[in-house]
């Protein structure tokens, strides 16, 4: 049986494409042959995938994304058998991976002309095609939060909305020899004991509060501020907070690095994740932390900031934002001695709750889809 996935771009370091990935590879462990769809492919490609790339034409992104899904249907149209799982909302999904919040609902919150624009008429069809009563699209979620928002927006039904666990990677916890990792690490990047490394993680700067923790480190009493260090792994546009750390005379403090693939060095050298995002559907990344020890600082907006709360392994920044409290509880955080504590609660939570089986039953849901659809015969 083929499953076909649709994915707009593919890239290594994003937290969607790695969602993708380990669900189609699930699949695929399962017995069943993997198609998909995309505009482009970065890194490695999987043994066994049938990846076909799409030319996406347009003068806009929302019209590109038309064109990709216009593209998909026609491929399909003389295979309506195979299961069609998008992670990108668009008409004509069989399955829908739910990676992105609810694009009407913030769009709500700007002006009333925005709702006038091309570009806001195109993306809430892509989402009514996916969750309006008259769809038939099974929607994947991975933050509760999100439930409840699409449903005041479009009425979905339950029986389409499904709630998954997170599925962080089981090579994030922390190992046994992870102090030795630490250690390393530290003298890799001389790092002396007294200094203090706080670290961001995740493509899409301005979204995930770049400017935010920048200003808060920014604020620190100047003993604290010289004895701390600032490592931002991503794949962003850069250089507008370069200036902003310039401006705020920490440029020297502050050090970026590309997105890479041994992330969980650092989450085991470091003192502190912060993650103030303007919104997330859910940050995995504070899972990926939480999971290795490392305290956490953090916004409501996250679909899985309440999982911090739930672990006592660090702060979560109350909504509405305030720049004043950020900054006092990362002086709080990085000038107190409970490090140590969160870490054991973090650990100690880690090992009795389940954070690690998305894929799994991600890929049972999507393949038992599959067969429906096929005993259907649909021709």
């Amino acid at each position: 049986m083929t499953i076909a996935f649709a994915l707009y771009k593919y890239f290594p370091f994003g937290g969607l494409q790695r969602d993708f990935l380990r669900i189609a590879l699930e699949c695929q462990k399962q017995g069943h042959k993997i198609r998909v769809y995309t505009t482009s492919w970065q890194g490695d490609k999987p043994k066994g995938f049938d990846i076909k790339f799409l030319r996406s034409s347009g003068t806009s992104n929302h019209a590109k994304m038309q064109n990709f899904q216009n593209s998909i249907q026609a491929d399909l149209k003389s295979e309506p058998e195979i299961l069609l799982v998008g992670f990108n909302k668009m008409a004509g999904l069989d399955v829908y991976y739910a990676a992105d919040t609810c694009y009407q609902d913030k769009a709500l919150s700007k002006g009333w002309w925005y709702r006038l624009t091309s570009r806001y008429k195109q993306y809430r069809a892509f989402e009514q095609a996916v969750f309006s009563t008259e769809s038939q699209t099974l929607s994947l979620l991975i933050s509760p939060l999100q439930k409840t928002i699409f449903q005041q927006h479009y009425q979905t039904p339950d029986e389409r909305i499904v709630l998954l666990p997170p599925g962080i990677s089981k090579d994030r916890c922390r190992p046994a020899n992870a102090n030795k990792i630490r250690q390393a690490f530290r003298e890799e990047f001389k790092l002396a004991d007294d200094e203090k490394l706080v670290l961001m993680v995740g493509s899409g700067f301005k979204t995930k509060g770049l400017d935010r923790a920048i200003e808060a480190i920014a604020s620190l009493p100047d003993s604290l501020k010289s004895k701390t260090r600032f490592f931002v792994i991503g794949q962003d546009k850069q250089k507008l907070f370069e200036a902003l750390a310039t401006q705020k005379g920490i440029h020297d403090r502050v050090q970026f690095l590309a997105g890479r693939s041994d992330v969980p060095r650092f989450l085991l050298g470091a003192d502190l994740l912060i993650h103030p995002a303007y919104n997330e559907n859910t940050g995995t990344v504070l899972l990926e932390a939480l999971v290795s020890g490392l305290p956490v600082l953090t916004t409501d907006v996250c679909g899985f900031a309440h999982y911090i709360l739930d672990a006592e392994s660090g702060y979560v920044v109350e909504s509405p934002f305030k720049q004043s409290r950020l900054n006092q509880l990362l002086d709080d955080m990085l000038g107190t001695s409970h490090r140590q504590l969160w870490q054991d609660n973090a650990v100690t939570f880690s090992k009795k709750t389940d954070l690690y089986s998305m894929p799994d039953k991600a890929a049972d849901i999507i393949l038992k889809m599959a067969e429906k659809k096929t005993a259907a015969g649909v021709h």
